[in-house]
């Protein structure tokens, strides 16, 4: 059976929310301080309304009914701004292929789908945004040809104490190899994820 890309329909919801799943425990692996594991980011309803939007497409890469893979667009449209040129982007929000599915190149196939469908709406550029802690990520973007264009900043003001204090979630108050928590609000220096300068 081959691998068919299409907008995505009420029939692919599940697969979406798995592959959602997915993507969410790597972002709470990296930054457990940021994303909370075992959690939804859409209800049906909402899925399905963004489905259902012609200024956020969603596609998937489907082999008969099953998902292998996703692309949340956002169509951003700059034409009426004062001070940009009058361009169209399209954001990539998120991106994933099922973990079963990797090395099959769909996301190269979703990824090439979505670059095509922003040519054919005359966009300038297609953008997104991916996060220091999923280097996969990252080195399959500049594969496509990618490049950065800005960088996000942090300066992360809560250590391990302020997370006890608060009660928040155990999960982010892990200590994990090669993380460095401060005991206070963070200094200047070390970094909060990932390993310290030296």
């Amino acid at each position: 059976m081959s691998v068919e890309i299409k907008r995505a329909g009420a029939r692919d919801v599940a697969g979406v929310h798995e592959l959602l799943s997915q993507v969410l425990e790597v972002h709470a692996a990296g930054r457990p301080d940021l994303f909370r594991t075992g959690t939804r980011k859409y209800t049906d309803d909402e899925l399905l309304g963004i489905f259902a939007n012609g200024e956020t497409p969603v596609f998937v890469a489907v082999e008969g009914p099953e998902v292998l893979g996703h692309a949340f667009c956002v169509l951003e449209d700059h034409t009426a701004e004062n001070n940009w040129q009058d361009v169209k982007t399209l954001y990539i929000d998120d991106i994933c292929v099922s973990e079963k599915s990797r090395g099959r190149h769909v996301g190269t196939a979703l990824y090439q789908h979505v670059i095509d469908y922003a040519r054919s709406l005359g966009c300038h550029d297609v953008t997104l945004n991916v996060w220091s802690c999923n280097p996969g990520a990252k080195a399959f973007y500049e594969a496509m040809g990618m490049t950065p264009y800005k960088v996000g900043m942090e300066q992360v003001l809560w250590g391990l104490r302020d997370w006890r204090r608060r009660g928040l979630s155990a999960g982010a108050q892990q200590r994990r190899p090669g993380l460095v928590w401060g005991e206070g609000p963070r200094q200047p220096g070390p970094c909060l994820f990932g390993r310290a300068p030296v």
